[in-house]
């Protein structure tokens, strides 16, 4: 049987950020499945991770939320990316494109290269 890993928390928030900018306003399950679709149903979110972040990511100013009804009509809190976030998601994102660089840079190298 393959288990999904879970999301890491230092991406999930880059993530969630990144899921609320292009596709809006969207509760917490919304969240979750959003991003294990994105990745093609090869991650998993664990809800006990997310809305821990959700509310840090609150707090921290870079979502803000409003009590709204589900598809189902359930009372659910919708997260909305606020203009600290964006710019949040701007530097992540450019962080990220440099790690990822430099990762990059690591797996190419050859022992011929240092000979």
């Amino acid at each position: 049987m393959n288990r999904k890993p879970d999301v890491q928390q230092g991406t999930l928030a880059l993530m969630v950020l990144k899921t609320l900018d292009v596709l809006g306003p969207l509760h917490g399950w919304g969240i979750a499945r959003r991003i294990e679709q994105i990745s093609g149903d090869l991650l998993a979110v664990n809800q006990g991770t997310l809305y821990p972040l959700l509310l840090k990511l609150e707090h921290e100013g870079s979502i803000a939320s409003d009590w709204g009804a589900s598809q189902n009509n359930r009372r659910a809190r919708f997260y909305r990316l606020t203009r600290n976030g964006r710019k949040r998601l701007q530097d992540e994102t450019h962080e990220w494109n440099q790690t990822a660089a430099i990762i990059e840079r690591f797996f190419e190298i050859k022992a011929e290269d240092f000979a």
